[in-house]
């Protein structure tokens, strides 16, 4: 991952550490990588998604253990100098700077079992569609729904998950929804 800091501009390094700090903070249910990276391509650099993820899981880790530990700043840029030599110096810059401003915020539970183990709910995107015809079929006029729901993994990742239903799923989706809402209103 290191080798793939290099090619993120400090301010966009910085923009992906303070995302990292406001998630550990559960102040954001994610790191939205694929917006940021969109972000660093349009720029005219060249980074894949996975390489970003990889990155975020990374300073991640790095920032929650050093909460863990209750590292002072300049424990954090010790230990970060003696053990991680192939970080830019950019890169070790913005992390000192990030975790001097917003570090000793974070809060993490006690016990590890408390910590979500699925997803959170961030967005919902749908849209009608209609297929008109297909290499078997001339006249289909088939209509159906796709729905994409925009996650926020455990690790702090938001990806999207889409799927597509016919009419008579999507009403049956629908009722399912009505069930649990009628539920909540009775809690």
């Amino acid at each position: 991952a290191a080798d793939k800091i290099n090619l993120i501009p400090q301010d966009f390094f910085a923009e992906l550490c303070e995302q990292i700090i406001q998630h550990l903070n559960h102040k954001i249910p994610g790191v939205n990588t694929a917006e940021l990276c969109q972000r660093i391509q349009t720029s005219g650099i060249e980074i894949n998604i996975g390489d970003l993820a990889k990155i975020a899981n990374v300073i991640s880790f790095l920032f929650s253990t050093a909460a863990r530990n209750n590292l002072s700043t300049e424990e954090l840029a010790a230990a970060l100098g003696n053990a991680v030599s192939a970080l830019p110096k950019h890169a070790l810059q913005v992390i000192r700077h990030v975790w001097k401003e917003q570090g000793k915020s974070i809060s993490l539970p006690g016990d590890a079992r408390n910590m979500a183990t699925v997803g959170q709910f961030v967005d919902i995107e749908w849209k009608l569609g209609v297929a008109m015809s297909s290499d078997t079929c001339r006249s289909l006029k088939y209509p159906y729904v796709t729905v994409t729901l925009k996650v926020a993994e455990p690790s702090g990742q938001i990806t999207d998950r889409s799927f597509e239903m016919a009419i008579p799923q999507f009403k049956n989706f629908l009722k399912q929804f009505k069930e649990m809402a009628a539920v909540l209103e009775t809690v």
